[in-house]
């Protein structure tokens, strides 16, 4: 009886991932245009990656999105444009569903890696980022932080600025958000920002963050 229960149990559970997946899939298509099909995002568009990023992490920006915390500081105009289509996943399930979806999507990498000095950046990434970040910039859930690596140069470089600048991190519920505002303070000119960006991309698709 108890190996039957314990068969049924992996069964509905088998069952409730497929039901989500496909949800998260049918949601996800709004998404498209500017994410591709493959969340492997769009620089022309502004549109970062989202294959592979950390569930937790997408959940919580949706959620900051949805709630003001994130797109609403004056600057902030492509984040301001996100604001209307995270509205359109009208309840926690749908955010949760889509979340899932693309994080268990293959990791993207951007085929344009950037120049710069690697061993500076190696320093500099790994004195200041890689502690929350991960050593192959794959992110880590338990620590709230984000996966980097398969981020393009320019998303990477423009959300670095808006900490530095207000535009993310200012709202007063964003907690997490304040912390990385903190940190932008940390690398002494633009081109050791540079060099960290370019290490990153050395890091290809990083390992799994969860």
């Amino acid at each position: 009886m108890k190996k039957l229960l314990g068969l049924t149990a992996v069964l509905l559970g088998t069952c409730l991932s497929a039901v989500a997946g496909e949800s998260g899939a049918q949601l996800y298509k709004p998404c498209i245009a500017c994410h591709g099909v493959q969340g492997e995002g769009n620089v022309a568009l502004n549109a970062p990656a989202l294959a592979g990023q950390l569930s937790t992490y997408l959940e919580r920006q949706l959620n900051n999105f949805n709630s003001g915390r994130r797109g609403s500081a004056p600057g902030d105009t492509f984040g301001a444009q996100m604001k209307p289509m995270a509205a359109s996943l009208a309840t926690e399930q749908a955010i949760n569903d889509v979340a899932a979806y693309l994080s268990a999507m293959p990791v993207t990498v951007s085929a344009a890696a950037p120049s710069g000095d690697l061993r500076n950046g190696n320093n500099y990434y790994h004195a200041n980022c890689g502690a929350c970040h991960g050593g192959k910039a794959e992110g880590n859930a338990r620590l709230n932080a984000p996966r980097l690596s398969g981020l393009d140069t320019a998303y990477l470089k423009r959300q670095y600025g808006n900490f530095q600048q207000g535009r993310r991190g200012s709202h007063p519920d964003d907690r997490f958000g304040r912390q990385m505002k903190m940190m932008s303070t940390s690398l002494p000119t633009e081109k050791d920002l540079d060099d960290v960006i370019a290490f990153i991309h050395t890091l290809g698709s990083g390992g799994q963050g969860e």
